[in-house]
């Protein structure tokens, strides 16, 4: 091949190429994560909710969660999905499984902190279609990029 040709190919070839050192993002991210209380005291119920943002072009849902707790998987989001759409463009609060801050089989840590590790494991892209008045989504693929974690250490209360 002539040496001008061969040139141009390798010219076009890193035209296309990511820039060194850039990642693409993901089109799903896990904004934030929120315990009520943000300090519980032992064998305290606490609320969890997720902010997961798109920036993909179609709606989102079969959302998979996976949760642990100071390094232990919280049962409850073993084979789990989640139905909330998500639309293009926009961010999503999403009530997750409440959860005790100590139980039997996982006292509380000796240090008093508890830290909560909420990875976004799944999701698929969906499209919509209405037929008879009726709503269907139909997955379309899934989405790339994940999973995507997060992580918030909570400080126990003192027991009264």
């Amino acid at each position: 091949m002539p040496r001008s040709v061969l040139t141009t190919i390798a010219v076009l070839a890193l035209s296309f190429a990511p820039a060194a050192g850039a990642e693409k993002k993901p089109s799903l991210t896990l904004e934030a994560i929120r315990v009520e209380p943000a300090s519980p005291g032992p064998d305290t119920l606490c609320r969890l909710s997720a902010t997961v943002r798109s920036t993909g072009e179609r709606p989102v849902s079969a959302l998979q969660f996976m949760v642990r707790l100071n390094g232990r998987d919280l049962a409850a989001y073993k084979d789990r999905i989640y139905m909330q759409p998500i639309e293009p463009g926009a961010a999503r609060e999403l009530h997750l499984f409440n959860f005790w801050s100590t139980e039997a089989g996982r006292p509380a840590p000796a240090d008093g902190k508890l830290t909560l590790q909420v990875t976004f494991a799944g999701a698929a892209w969906m499209q919509k279609e209405v037929k008879d008045s009726a709503e269907i989504w139909t997955a379309v693929g899934p989405v790339d990029g994940l999973p995507v974690t997060k992580s918030i250490v909570l400080k126990l209360k003192a027991a009264p």
